[in-house]
């Protein structure tokens, strides 16, 4: 199923446009390397990503190192016992497969932001509406991504902004990317911000943009 969300139109003066989830060749599972990264983020005109591989921080220091023409916001997708969550502004990388509170807890040492990629799609390990709860319940439950390009079926993120708007939750979005055509195809358009809280004030806001677009040359794995 094919989805798109309005352009939000061209970027305005101070605001930046940062893709909040993605991923390079240390997943794993993406194929994508820092260069072609690099060509992208140029061809996207981004501004700021996070890079978010699945239990490593390597591709994202690789990328701040080698100046990929984007600032890097360095974090990590976790997969918990509850489902995956990332962290963002990350400095050391988190154990996967732990309870959900110590992941938070691992995130909130290091100042970090506690971010709901794809929560509510069922083909994935996500955390699902008991894991969203869980976490907003406890104070934990920093941003909710209502955007996320891989998802097929649009009802899957409108359920997660409707969680999102009902609770006052900041929303973002992000590609999700596992390859260099991936890359840029939900992003936001936010005032530029300096560090997490900043980042979190300014969500506020954010305007989203997004499409559907599928995975090249590899299918994801099906939720366990």
């Amino acid at each position: 199923m094919n989805w798109r969300l309005p352009d939000p139109g061209p970027v305005p003066p101070g605001w930046v446009r940062v893709d909040c989830h993605l991923h390079t060749v240390h997943s794993g599972d993406a194929v994508s390397t820092v260069e072609q990264i690099a060509k992208r983020v140029a061809e996207e005109r981004i501004d700021v990503l996070c890079v978010t591989d699945h239990h490593s921080l390597d591709g994202a220091w690789e990328a701040v190192e080698r100046d990929i023409g984007a600032r890097v916001v360095v974090g990590e997708e976790i997969r918990t016992r509850a489902g995956e969550v990332i962290g963002l502004f990350l400095t050391e990388r988190i154990p996967y497969v732990l309870a959900l509170p110590d992941v938070v807890r691992r995130i909130r040492d290091q100042q970090g932001v506690i971010y709901a990629p794809h929560p509510l799609d069922p083909n994935r390990t996500s955390l699902g509406l008991d894991g969203l709860r869980e976490l907003h319940e406890h104070g934990a439950l920093d941003v909710v991504e209502t955007c996320n390009a891989k998802i097929s079926n649009p009802e899957h993120n409108a359920a997660a902004a409707d969680f999102a708007a009902r609770r006052g939750i900041p929303a973002a979005a992000g590609s999700d990317a596992h390859d260099p055509p991936g890359i840029g195809a939900a992003y936001l358009h936010m005032p530029d911000f300096d560090g997490p809280a900043d980042f979190l004030e300014k969500l506020g806001e954010a305007r989203i943009r997004g499409e559907y677009r599928d995975h090249v040359g590899w299918q994801p794995r099906a939720r366990e």
